[in-house]
């Protein structure tokens, strides 16, 4: 397999080089190919801790900037995802939806508070040891040690803490969907904290806080396709088959109650995705405006090839299948947008759709995993093929800005980013097992009983009912 993906990436890379296509992705923001061995861009997300504890004074500019970015992340949380979600269960599980999002979001930003900043980006310290590039430095537990004075580079620190939690929190309202209608709301809640705790942490300090992967990859992932995407998926996608399936599925249809949640839903992710993305450059500079523009385009190609795909396929174009479309561009060109040119990033949208309409579909029928609203095969894949083919389209060669550090071509940057993915679901995978299996065994199980379950979590776990008529 080592061998095939070598010669495969040998091939599109003698094929791109030479192509009418590689002119064509050659834009304004192409670098000269006689400096791909030893370009850096400037876009390197996080500054080391050392770096900004040498400047004293923030930007007032780049405050105002992050702190937008950070309200537009979190409205992505509270209420985009819950909406998106609600609009898709039946009617007797919407409010669970809801309470599950806001309650997961609360408990990792208080997690973040206490535990998570520090340990994300916390100094690296001693390369060589592998503690340290696995969870960063104690030193900011509770915030501790850092005022109103205190910067992070060019911001105060506070916003870059709300930032980064912010993402945190998202991360994890994505995996509610993947066990919806039928899991206990105290171990979902339990599972997740354990999940955030052991492995979105860990995560964020190896691929931005110079750990792990950062020092044996040198992967770019501008704004979190492995640590954010990847990692839910994997961990939505193993809480799904432990929880096991829905007691009905596959017996009766199941179809969503409100579409229009649905697409308002997708519609504040797409808005709250420009946060997300543009706002990983902490400035509005040139490369912000890269990554918003590419958060235009990625997801509108995908919106259109899910279209026009289920057009062919079933006859008809759904409102449920555009926002699909939407969400994989999105998701795909989270950790691409400030490394590729606008025109890789329609081809990203278009091709990762592609994949993510055969996750929802082919790949589900294989698995036979209950992902109720297809977590892994939108996030996981999507992230997946956005990865993958940052290493190929962040070459000067086809307008993007670079190779990573020591990468001196398209196929090392490439295997370097399959690395990262590999390590991410390996991570995740595990940790998600040993979270939900210690959550299932507090609750006595993971699942629901079977009357709790027709009744509805709505009024069997909240005592409430999201509609009286």
């Amino acid at each position: 397999m080592r061998r095939f993906s070598i010669v495969l990436m040998l091939f599109v890379s003698m094929l791109l080089s030479q192509g009418s296509l590689a002119e064509l992705l050659s834009g304004d923001i192409a670098v000269s190919s006689s400096s791909t061995t030893d370009i850096t861009t400037t876009t390197e997300q996080y500054p080391p801790s050392n770096e900004a504890e040498t400047k004293s004074e923030p930007s007032i500019a780049d405050n105002a900037f992050v702190i937008t970015c950070a309200i537009l992340v979190i409205l992505m949380s509270v209420p985009g995802i819950a909406l998106f979600y609600g609009g898709l269960v039946r009617s007797k599980n919407v409010l669970s939806i809801l309470q599950q999002c806001m309650v997961v979001f609360g408990i990792c930003f208080l997690l973040w508070f206490i535990v998570g900043y520090t340990w994300a980006f916390g100094s690296t310290g001693d390369a060589s040891s592998w503690f340290s590039l696995i969870i960063g430095s104690s030193d900011k537990l509770f915030l501790s040690n850092i005022t109103p004075d205190s910067v992070s580079g060019t911001l105060s620190e506070y916003n870059f803490v709300v930032f980064q939690g912010a993402f945190c929190a998202i991360s994890a309202c994505l995996i509610v969907g993947a066990t919806a209608e039928r899991i206990k709301f105290g171990a979902l809640v339990m599972g997740i904290s354990l999940w955030a705790l052991f492995s979105y942490i860990p995560l964020a300090h190896m691929v931005w806080g110079n750990g792990l992967i950062e020092y044996w990859f040198e992967a770019w992932d501008f704004a979190g396709g492995t640590v954010v995407h990847i990692n839910a998926a994997v961990a939505g996608i193993v809480a799904a088959f432990m929880t096991g399936p829905r007691i009905d599925l596959n017996r009766i249809a199941i179809t969503p109650h409100s579409l229009p949640f649905t697409y308002t839903g997708c519609a504040l992710l797409w808005v709250g995705w420009f946060g997300f993305n543009a706002g990983s450059e902490l400035s509005a500079d040139g490369v912000s405006a890269l990554a918003f523009i590419n958060t235009v385009l990625a997801p509108a190609s995908g919106a259109l090839v899910w279209s026009v795909c289920e057009k062919f396929i079933s006859g008809h174009s759904s409102s449920l299948g555009s926002s699909s479309g939407v969400l994989a561009g999105l998701v795909a060109i989270t950790p691409a947008c400030a490394f590729v040119s606008p025109l890789a990033s329609v081809i990203i949208g278009a091709l990762s759709t592609f994949v993510c309409l055969w996750g929802v579909r082919g790949f589900k029928k294989l698995t036979r995993v209950d992902d109720s609203l297809d977590v892994f095969g939108i996030h996981g894949l999507g992230a997946i093929v956005g990865a993958i083919l940052t290493g190929i389209f962040c070459s000067p060669d086809l307008g993007g800005t670079g190779f990573k550090g020591s990468h001196d071509g398209m196929l090392s940057q490439t295997l370097g980013q399959i690395g990262s993915v590999i390590i991410t679901i390996i991570w995740s995978g595990v940790i998600s097992v040993l979270a939900f299996g210690i959550a299932g065994k507090l609750f006595g199980s993971l699942h629901v009983s079977h009357d709790d379950e027709r009744t509805g979590l709505d009024l069997s776990f909240h005592g409430e009912r999201g509609y009286t008529n």
